[in-house]
């Protein structure tokens, strides 16, 4: 009976050490930026990678001076899972600094907006960026309608949907459009969150939607 007891109780003593000191790390030793200096390191480092003078080159390197037990990113990502998008590359980023949530078409839905609230609420990043694409499959999918939607986008269409409700898609730019309504549908979703509203209101965090350009490298913001 006491075996079976301790069976039970040592997971959730384990789980709520971790979150414990998770708590005390993010609290006892954060160095967060303001929202707009996190923003400005985060276009700084696109620029990096722009001009091929990209800084974080080892990450190996890199790892063996972080301290594994904690972490503190100033910028939380939430990118498409596009293999041609990814957010420490693009933005010169070393290990440690970008929290990153990626899914296709940069959609977000309970589980992302959690892991989003998770970042600003307890890991205290200051600014989260919506990261949308060109070119993205899940949103040129998505406009062709719910008949021409493959199965394995079932879940996540209906939100690329709702996003596209209100937007312009029959002109020459239809898809590039579409990428951006997606955008600022996430970033309006992330700014009604419970959790984030509040550190938007005290100017604590900064949310913003990105457009990245296979082209030119370049990130560019996206107006509200």
């Amino acid at each position: 009976m006491l075996l079976a007891r301790l069976k039970t109780i040592i997971p959730i003593i384990a789980v709520a050490m971790i979150i414990q000191s998770s708590l005390q790390a993010a609290t006892s030793t954060s160095t967060s930026p303001p929202p707009i200096k996190a923003l400005s390191m985060l276009l700084e480092g696109n620029n990096h990678f722009v001009k091929g003078e990209m800084q974080h080159l080892s990450y190996v390197a890199e790892a063996k001076d972080k301290l594994l037990e904690k972490q503190t990113p100033f910028a939380v990502i939430v990118g498409c899972s596009d293999s041609r998008v990814p957010p420490e590359v693009i933005f010169d980023r070393g290990l440690g600094e970008l929290f990153v949530v990626r899914v296709a078409g940069n959609v977000l839905g309970p589980i992302e907006i959690g892991s989003v609230e998770f970042a600003v609420e307890v890991l205290k990043s200051p600014l989260v960026m919506v990261l949308g694409h060109q070119n993205c499959g899940a949103v040129k999918a998505s406009l062709q309608g719910s008949e021409n939607v493959p199965d394995f986008l079932e879940a996540i269409y209906p939100l690329i949907k709702d996003a596209l409700k209100n937007c312009e898609t029959i002109k020459a730019n239809a898809l590039i459009n579409a990428i951006n309504c997606n955008v600022k549908k996430g970033v309006e979703t992330l700014k009604n969150s419970s959790v984030i509203a509040p550190l938007i209101e005290q100017k604590k965090i900064k949310v913003v939607g990105a457009y990245f350009d296979f082209d030119s490298g370049k990130v560019q913001l996206i107006s509200d």
